[in-house]
């Protein structure tokens, strides 16, 4: 199959977990479980994208992780730049579908993870920080509303 079709499918592949994940809040074990198994699809087609790689002509001279120049050359022939995009499918997936499973634990409204999903369907680790700042902000405001009480006048105070 060419890698513009396996590009296409990979995309297509990946939606119905996202979608999943949207409508999490009327099935959210069902919807995290759905979202994982298209990541793990995903990853499965990576590893045959890597082995394929693997099997072919390697990687062109000087490609490697440790420079810059050396990851541009890694990802410079169509497939290796189909198995990249394969990985950052599977991983934002996955982390989409942490974020949803820890805010139904945090009790997080899921209006307030769908924006997270939204950046992290689009900038992985972008998505990721928003989550993490409203859970931390939720977790503050529950935590400082939990230490104000009512007195016996019926005047707000906060405990200690």
């Amino acid at each position: 199959m060419e890698t513009e079709q396996l590009f296409g499918l990979a995309n297509a592949a990946a939606l119905p977990g996202w979608l999943a994940l949207a409508l999490a809040p009327l099935w959210r074990g069902r919807a995290v479980f759905a979202a994982r198994l298209f990541a793990a699809l995903l990853c499965l087609g990576y590893f045959a994208l890597l082995l394929s790689g693997l099997a072919g002509a390697g990687p062109p001279e000087g490609a490697g992780f440790t420079t810059l120049e050396g990851v541009r050359l890694l990802l410079s022939t169509p497939e290796a730049l189909l198995a990249g995009w394969v990985h950052y499918l599977a991983f934002d997936l996955f982390v989409g579908s942490w974020e949803v499973e820890d805010a139904g634990k945090a009790r997080l409204p899921h209006w307030l993870v769908l924006p997270c999903l939204a950046f992290t369907f689009v900038a992985g680790p972008v998505g990721l920080l928003l989550y993490l700042c409203v859970k931390v902000a939720r977790i503050r405001a529950a935590r400082d509303g939990a230490a104000q009480v009512t007195g016996r006048n019926g005047k707000s105070i906060r405990r200690a």
